[in-house]
């Protein structure tokens, strides 16, 4: 028996566009609803399996009521809308979708979402009804250096497992140090491109004026300089993957260009003609970038493009069961680096890791056991020197602050140990492990400004 497809679009021409798109790859199409009344009808009357939704329908109730009516039934949904502003996304958001699908509608997209999605909604069936455990990932070829027994990274593993047999985008959201780059690495090796190349790109250490040059690549003699041809850096990964770090960095002016990468699958080199390419792309940020798109320094139509399979990364906070086996993993590779015998961490040492809150996150912790192993004169790790960071354990309640109080004392304490010194060697932003333009943006975001002393 077919899969049953309820389409609740009040445009016709989009709606007809998507119905042959289903048609062809062999779904059922229920009757098309242009309301939320309608589509109650043909729920009762055709029990659809799962339900595409625009969020602007008519009458006076939206995909998004429908959505809540549809997740009470056990009915999988995905979103079809993109224009729509933050505050409307956020609540589609929070209806949970398995997904969301930028019109004008791609086959290639449209057919990839519905296989994440009946793979997901099948997935939370079978754990609602058995919860079976996961086979620990670090015992996996391709998942080499992530760790993690958490419900937290269960949820990433699966996400993982799914998106790597595909070729559709991804987007890792995460705090800095959470290990993005570690998961795109993942999802390359775990797919068929395993065997070409992956390219990683930090857009936040890009110079301004040769962003475009550095990822399109330019023609010899197509600006002063340019004395040599030069192969941007999406050529390089023709036929493999290409990891853009920090793309909540790209100008705005040039994440229209890499919105024609993604639709075109074509690049246009800085004075030559345009040449199709064959990669798949995954980016990450640690910018909330639906707040930029408020903003107006993140397109829309880009985010909905990346936004197809969203990954998202805990912070260590969030997943304090595997802070210990990380630690000791750091311990152990770095004991063995040092030729240093160290079996392991005392209790008061991982009393201490367990009591902290990790702002910098896993990458915190690893120069955090570095520390400790270079330190370290017997078998055991007695004690972690939490206390160098300018940070302590959590005390008692009349003392707490919140994530961003702490994260920022951090930063004015590192700033004003390198006397306001940002970028360069022994700068704040190489002592934080952060891209200067990254700390640069932290700063404005808490309202961190240097007083000057009126003498």
């Amino acid at each position: 028996m077919k899969t049953r497809i309820l389409i609740v679009e009040d445009q016709s021409v989009e709606a007809n566009n998507l119905k042959i798109i289903l048609q062809k790859a062999g779904y059922h199409v229920c009757s098309i609803a242009i309301s939320v009344a309608q589509a109650l009808v043909i729920l009762e009357n055709e029990k659809p399996d799962l339900a595409l939704l625009d969020i602007q329908l008519k009458g006076n109730q939206t995909g998004i009521d429908l959505a809540h009516m549809l997740a009470a039934r056990n009915i999988a949904f995905i979103f079809l809308s993109a224009n729509s502003d933050a505050a409307t996304l956020k609540l589609a958001k929070e209806s949970c979708p398995y997904g969301f699908l930028l019109k004008p509608f791609r086959q290639k997209e449209v057919l990839v979402m519905m296989d994440v999605a009946f793979y997901l909604h099948q997935q939370k069936q079978e754990q609602s009804l058995t919860a079976p455990r996961r086979q620990p990932a670090r015992t996996k070829p391709g998942y080499e250096n992530i760790l993690g027994e958490s419900a937290a990274m269960k949820s990433v593993f699966s996400q993982l497992e799914i998106v790597s047999q595909t070729d559709t985008s991804v987007l890792i959201l995460g705090e800095s140090g959470t290990g993005k780059e570690l998961i795109a690495n993942a999802i390359h090796r775990l797919s068929k491109r395993s065997h070409k190349p992956f390219v990683i790109v930090n857009c936040g250490t890009l110079p301004a004026n040769l962003i475009e040059s550095q990822l399109f690549g330019h023609e010899k003699g197509a600006f002063t300089g340019a004395y040599e041809k030069q192969i941007g850096k999406f050529e390089q990964a023709d036929g493999g993957t290409i990891f853009l770090d920090e793309v909540g960095e790209l100008p705005v002016d040039l994440q229209v260009k890499f919105l024609r990468v993604l639709q075109e699958r074509e690049i246009e080199p800085i004075g030559g003609k345009r040449k199709p390419i064959h990669v798949r792309v995954i980016a990450a940020t640690n910018r909330n970038l639906e707040e930029e798109m408020a903003a107006g320094r993140f397109r829309m139509d880009l985010y909905y493009r990346l936004n197809i399979f969203p990954i998202h990364m805990p912070p260590l906070r969030e997943r304090r069961e595997d802070i210990i086996a990380l630690a000791e993993h750091f311990v152990a590779q770095l004991a063995a680096r040092e030729r240093k015998h160290i079996e392991g961490l005392s209790d008061a040492a991982k009393e201490s890791l367990l009591s902290y809150h990790w702002p910098g996150n896993i990458r915190e912790l690893q120069n955090m056991m570095e520390r400790s192993v270079l330190l370290c004169t017997s078998t055991l790790i007695p004690s972690i020197p939490l206390a160098a960071t300018h940070s302590s354990r959590i005390k008692s309640s009349d003392t707490l602050k919140t994530f961003s109080e702490n994260e920022r004392d951090h930063i004015l304490a590192v700033l004003e140990k390198t006397q306001w010194k940002i970028f360069g060697p022994g700068g704040a932003a190489e002592l934080l492990e952060l891209n200067g333009s990254t700390l640069q943006s932290k700063m404005k975001k808490l309202g961190i400004e240097k007083r000057i002393t009126q003498k």
